[in-house]
C-alpha cells in the first residue's frame, strides 16, 4: 500500500507539476503574444473608404465626381432562406439568380455582392428587408456629363480605383488614403458598449483642374458628331490646343462611349487614339518637310522645279495627283497645290540624315510626356536601316508615306509653325488641388525643343496661309480670323498595300499672324464620293474653329464697311422657345435648332460673345413635359469645389465666376428649372 501510494502521490505531484509549468508559461512567456491573439479576436478593424478627388474643367466645371452609392452587402450566417433570397434580388441585379444563389451558399465570410446600384434598385432592396442583406452606402465615380470627354478622363472601377485614361494616370493623387474604424466586439460579433475603438479617418484624394474647356469640348464634339455622321466615316477626332502653352483645351472622338456603364463598350472604343494611336499622315506631313527643307536653306518659296506627273526614283514610281506637265511651277505654288514629286524630291536632297534630325527634333519617333498612359511613339525610319530602297523610302517620306505619327505629335509640330519654332509638351492637367481647393501643384508650360528658326517659321507660316487663301485649303477659311493651315488626303495602308480607304484631315491654326488656338480634324475612312481634306475636313475646323474663337472673345479685324455690324449674343437661356427666337432675331441673328422643345436649354455661342450680325446662334432645346424639373439648392458660402458638388448631384449645371466662397447665385435657391439647367455663381474672396 505505501509503494502504491507513493508512485500515486508522485504520479499527481509530477501532473500537478505539469499544469503549474504550462499555466506559468502561459501567463508569463506566452503572455504578450496570447494578448495580441485575443485582442486580434475581439478587435474588428473596418476600412472607411476616402472621397475620391473630383476631375474639374479648366473653369472649374464638375466632369467627373464621386458621389454616394448603395452596395448589397451580404451576411452568409443571417439569410434564412438562400433559394427566396436569391430569387428576390435577381430582378435587381446584373448577377443571375442561379449565379447570386452560387455565391451565397459557397461563401461563409461577409462579402460585397453587387457595387454602384441604382436608386431604384436600393429602394426595392430596402423595402424587402431581407435577413441577412444589407445596403452600405460607397462613393462611387460619377460622369454627370456623360459622354463628354470620355476618352480623357478614362473610367473608375466598381471598387472607385481609376482603370484608364486620367483616372488611371492620377489614381495615386485622385484615390487618397483609406481611414479606419475599430471596435471591440464580443464572441457573436456584437459591439462591447465599453469596448475599445478607435478611428482613423481618411484623407480625400486631390482635385485635377484640368486644361479642357467644357464649352470647347462641346462645340468640337457636336460638329465631329454631325460629320462624322455625314461622311459615314469610321470615326473622327478634333484635337484643340493653345499653341502657345501646350494647353489641350478639346480632345474630341467620335464614337464615344459613357463612363458611367463603360462595360457596355468595347476596350477599343474606349481608346484615346489622340495619343495611343498612329496613323500616316499624307500631305499635312508636308508642312515638316518644308520646315526642315527652308531651315536648311535647301530652298526658298521662288525656287522653281519641273512640272512633270511622274518621277522615277530609287526603283519606283511617284505620282502627282495633278496631271498637269510642262514648264515650271515654284516651290510656293508646289505647297499652295500640295505637289507629291516636289517634297519627294525635297526630301531626296535633304537625304536621310539631313532630314531625320528635324523629325526628331519636332517629337517624331518619340514620346512627347504628356500626361496620359500609353502614349504612343509612332515610326521614323533610321537612316541606313534597310539595305534596298533607301532613296525611295525617303522620297515617299516627304510627302507623308512610311512615316507614322500620331496625332497630338503632328499637331503639336504644326502649332510650332505659330509659335516661333518652338514645339511645347502638351498637357491635360493644369492644377492639381487639395479638398478645400488650395493649389498643391501648377503644371508650367515647356519647350520641347525649337527645330526650326523664328525666321523660317515667319516664312512657313506665310505659306501655310496662302495655302488657305489660294490653294486646296480654302474652305478652312473664317471671316476676320485669317487662317493658316494644311489639308491631307491619305491612303490607307492594308495588308502591305495601299487600298481604297482615305484619311481626310486638316490641320491648322488661327489667326495667322497671332495665334491663339491650333487644331487637327481626321476624320478616317469617310464613305462619300469625294474624300479630300480640303472638301471634308476643311470645313469642320472652319466651323469648331470659329465657334472657339468668339468664345474666347477673340476679336474679328472686320472690314471697314461692316465695323458697325456687330452684335452681343444675350443669354436665353431657359427662355421659351418663341420667346428666345424673337431675341435673338430682333438683334439680326439668325437661329439653328438641333430640335424642337418648348425650353432653351444651351446656346452656342455663349452669352456675351460679339458676333457680326446675321451669326447663326445654335441653340438646343427640350420639351418641358419631358424634362425633370429641379428646385435649385443653395450654394451661397460654399466653397468651388462644395457648390460644384451639390450642383452636379442636383442635375444641373454651373458657370464660375471669380473665386473663394459663393456670394450670389443666379438662379436663386427655390427656382424650379430643367435638368440639366446652368447655375451662375458668383465667387470672391
Amino acid at each position: 500500500m505505501k509503494v502504491r501510494a507513493f508512485w500515486l502521490f508522485l504520479g499527481f505531484a509530477l501532473a500537478v507539476s505539469v499544469l503549474v509549468l504550462r499555466l506559468g508559461y502561459l501567463q508569463i512567456p506566452s503572455k504578450r503574444r496570447l494578448e495580441q491573439i485575443a485582442r486580434g479576436q475581439r478587435i474588428s478593424p473596418t476600412t472607411v473608404d476616402a472621397q475620391r478627388g473630383a476631375i474639374l474643367d479648366r473653369n472649374f466645371q464638375t466632369l467627373a465626381v464621386s458621389i454616394g452609392a448603395d452596395a448589397v452587402w451580404v451576411v452568409p450566417s443571417e439569410i434564412e432562406d438562400f433559394e427566396a433570397t436569391a430569387k428576390n434580388l435577381a430582378p435587381y441585379l446584373s448577377l443571375s439568380e442561379s449565379e447570386i444563389l452560387t455565391q451565397l451558399k459557397s461563401r461563409n465570410n461577409n462579402f460585397y455582392l453587387e457595387r454602384k446600384l441604382t436608386p431604384q434598385a436600393s429602394q426595392a432592396i430596402r423595402d424587402m428587408r431581407m435577413p441577412g442583406i444589407r445596403l452600405l452606402e460607397r462613393p462611387q465615380r460619377f460622369y454627370p456629363h456623360k459622354t463628354m470627354a470620355a476618352h480623357v478622363l478614362g473610367i473608375a472601377g466598381v471598387d472607385n480605383q481609376g482603370l484608364e485614361g486620367l483616372e488611371y494616370q492620377y489614381e495615386s493623387l485622385l484615390a487618397g488614403t483609406p481611414g479606419t474604424y475599430v471596435v471591440e466586439r464580443d464572441a457573436a460579433r456584437r459591439e462591447i458598449p465599453a469596448g475599445e475603438s478607435d478611428f482613423i479617418p481618411p484623407v480625400n484624394g486631390y482635385d485635377l483642374v484640368l486644361t479642357l474647356d467644357a464649352t470647347i469640348q462641346f462645340i468640337a464634339e457636336k460638329e465631329l458628331e454631325k460629320a462624322v455622321l455625314e461622311t459615314k466615316s469610321e470615326k473622327g477626332l478634333i484635337l484643340i490646343v493653345n499653341q502657345k502653352t501646350g494647353e489641350i483645351l478639346a480632345n474630341a472622338i467620335y464614337p464615344t462611349f459613357d463612363p458611367n456603364d463603360y462595360q457596355k463598350y468595347p476596350a477599343s472604343a474606349r481608346r484615346n487614339i489622340a495619343v495611343t494611336d498612329q496613323y500616316e499622315p499624307g500631305s499635312t506631313f508636308k508642312i515638316v518637310t518644308a520646315a526642315a527643307a527652308l531651315d536648311l536653306g535647301l530652298t526658298h518659296p521662288e525656287r522653281m522645279f519641273e512640272t512633270i506627273a511622274v518621277w522615277e526614283v530609287g526603283g519606283g514610281k511617284i505620282h502627282n495627283v495633278s496631271s498637269r506637265v510642262g514648264g515650271s511651277h515654284s516651290f510656293k505654288t508646289a505647297f499652295i497645290e500640295s505637289n507629291n514629286i516636289t517634297f519627294a524630291q525635297i526630301s531626296v536632297e535633304m537625304g536621310p540624315h539631313g532630314y531625320y534630325p528635324y523629325l526628331r527634333t519636332f517629337g517624331f519617333g518619340s514620346r512627347l510626356g504628356i500626361d496620359f498612359p500609353g502614349e504612343a511613339r509612332g515610326i521614323v525610319p533610321y537612316p541606313g536601316s534597310i539595305a534596298h530602297g533607301e532613296t525611295l523610302q525617303w522620297a515617299n517620306i516627304g510627302f507623308g508615306q512610311g512615316v507614322a505619327v500620331t496625332p497630338i505629335q503632328l499637331l503639336m509640330s504644326v502649332a510650332a509653325i505659330g509659335n516661333g519654332g518652338k514645339v511645347m509638351r502638351p498637357y491635360y492637367v493644369k492644377e492639381i488641388r487639395d479638398s478645400l481647393g488650395k493649389i498643391v501643384e501648377i503644371t508650367e508650360s515647356e519647350v520641347l525643343s525649337q527645330p526650326i528658326s523664328e525666321s523660317t517659321a515667319q516664312t512657313l507660316n506665310n505659306l501655310l496661309r496662302s495655302t488657305v487663301v489660294e490653294g486646296t485649303a480654302n474652305l478652312a477659311e473664317i471671316s476676320g480670323y485669317y487662317v493658316a493651315g494644311k489639308t491631307g488626303t491619305a491612303q490607307v495602308p492594308e495588308q502591305g498595300v495601299y487600298g481604297e480607304n482615305r484619311i481626310a484631315s486638316f490641320v491648322g491654326y488661327a489667326p495667322y499672324d497671332n495665334p491663339q488656338v491650333a487644331a487637327l480634324v481626321v476624320l478616317y475612312s469617310p464613305q462619300t464620293e469625294i474624300k479630300y481634306g480640303g472638301v471634308l475636313a476643311a470645313p469642320l475646323f472652319a466651323t469648331v474653329v470659329e465657334q472657339t474663337l468668339e468664345y474666347l472673345k477673340v476679336p474679328r479685324r472686320i472690314a471697314s464697311n461692316e465695323k458697325g455690324s456687330t452684335v452681343v449674343v444675350p443669354n436665353v437661356r431657359n427662355y421659351p422657345t418663341e420667346q428666345a427666337i424673337v431675341v435673338l432675331t430682333e438683334l439680326g441673328l439668325k437661329v439653328n435648332a438641333e430640335n424642337t422643345g418648348s425650353l432653351v436649354l444651351e446656346q452656342i455661342p455663349n452669352p456675351g460673345t460679339r458676333v457680326p450680325r446675321n451669326s447663326t446662334v445654335d441653340l438646343i432645346y427640350y420639351d418641358q413635359d419631358d424634362l425633370q424639373m429641379i428646385k435649385v439648392p443653395s450654394v451661397i458660402g460654399m466653397s468651388i469645389r462644395d457648390a460644384t458638388v451639390k450642383l452636379t448631384e442636383s442635375s444641373l449645371r454651373v458657370q464660375i465666376q471669380g473665386s473663394g466662397v459663393a456670394k450670389s447665385q443666379r438662379p436663386q435657391a427655390g427656382v424650379m428649372v430643367p435638368a440639366g439647367s446652368v447655375i451662375e455663381v458668383v465667387f470672391e474672396p
